[in-house]
């Protein structure tokens, strides 16, 4: 019962695409529906920090557009491109301060919080752009987004770089003993000794910064800027972060669990859309493994 349902769903996605579909189990195609949720995955390790601390975080959206925009839209035209990426992780970095201070010195709900957050710097993009679309993305971001080595696209790679440097963050660093403990039991830590309230604000950081690393990513994916591009990551960012196994200061699945959560999602999308399911069908299906997944738990959490 304390195994993830990530890998339970992963199972069973890869043999039905490996009896359904062979000729689809090829490292290359397979590597191109990961390059797709890479940015997902980035963003999948702020929300399941935020969540390891009894939090949430969903102003990823508006890190996202804003960040696609200020690329996009030529305001920048002119910056080297590391003042950008180094401006981008920067935004990042004070939007998740902003959503730590509300949340851990404020008190305020971290859903109304930091969804209040996404509306705002929406509304912000919207009144900058007018109403119309940005325009195109720098060549070098592109470029930079299809190097591969060997079979593995630069984003693959950095996503799973990523997730390695969190698993030894967690398992090394009195931080992750913070946050185990802060996920545990906020009051009893806070008598032990634990600096929650310090603890959560930097998760919310963190979780800001990765909104910010999965925005260029994202953003190098496309050869145009939008207004409405990755505005339902947030969302599925949750699914598979409860998927994976952490959910509101359970940490059950790690940091691995979460990282094959956003590997369901690519199957799903590979194994639906090789039997022709339309967009519509894709939703349905994801809402069902997501509220199995909150089953699953719901029954675990009564029992244990």
């Amino acid at each position: 019962m304390r195994v993830p349902p990530a890998y339970f769903v992963f199972a069973v996605l890869l043999a039905t695409l490996w009896i359904t579909k062979p000729q689809l189990m090829n490292p290359n195609v397979l590597g191109i529906f990961v390059r797709q949720v890479a940015p997902l995955g980035i963003l999948v390790l702020g929300q399941m920090l935020v969540m390891r601390v009894r939090s949430i975080d969903l102003s990823g959206a508006g890190v996202l557009l804003l960040i696609n925009y200020l690329i996009a839209s030529g305001l920048l035209s002119g910056v080297p491109l590391p003042l950008i990426l180094l401006l981008s992780l920067a935004i990042g970095c004070l939007i998740g301060l902003f959503n730590g201070y509300l949340v851990a010195k404020r008190r305020v709900s971290a859903v109304i919080a930091t969804l209040a957050v996404t509306v705002i710097l929406t509304g912000f993009v919207q009144f900058l752009a007018s109403g119309k679309p940005p325009g195109n993305m720098p060549d070098l971001l592109n470029d930079i987004y299809k190097i591969k080595w060997g079979a593995l696209p630069l984003p693959v790679a950095l996503w799973i770089g990523l997730t390695a440097l969190m698993a030894v963050f967690l398992s090394r660093f009195v931080f992750g003993r913070f946050v185990m403990a802060v996920g545990e039991n906020p009051t009893a830590s806070h008598f032990s000794g634990v600096p929650v309230e310090r603890t959560v604000l930097i998760a919310h950081v963190l979780a800001g910064l990765f909104a910010a690393v999965a925005a260029l990513v994202q953003s190098a994916s496309v050869a145009v800027g939008s207004l409405r591009l990755g505005l339902e990551m947030p969302i599925d960012a949750v699914a598979a972060t409860i998927l994976g196994g952490v959910i509101f200061g359970r940490g059950d699945g790690g940091v691995w669990g979460p990282f094959f959560g956003v590997l369901c999602f690519a199957l799903l999308f590979v194994v639906m859309t090789s039997f022709g399911v339309p967009e519509p069908g894709k939703q349905i299906a994801r809402g069902l493994i997501i509220l199995l997944a909150a089953i699953f738990y719901g029954l675990n959490t009564r029992n244990s």
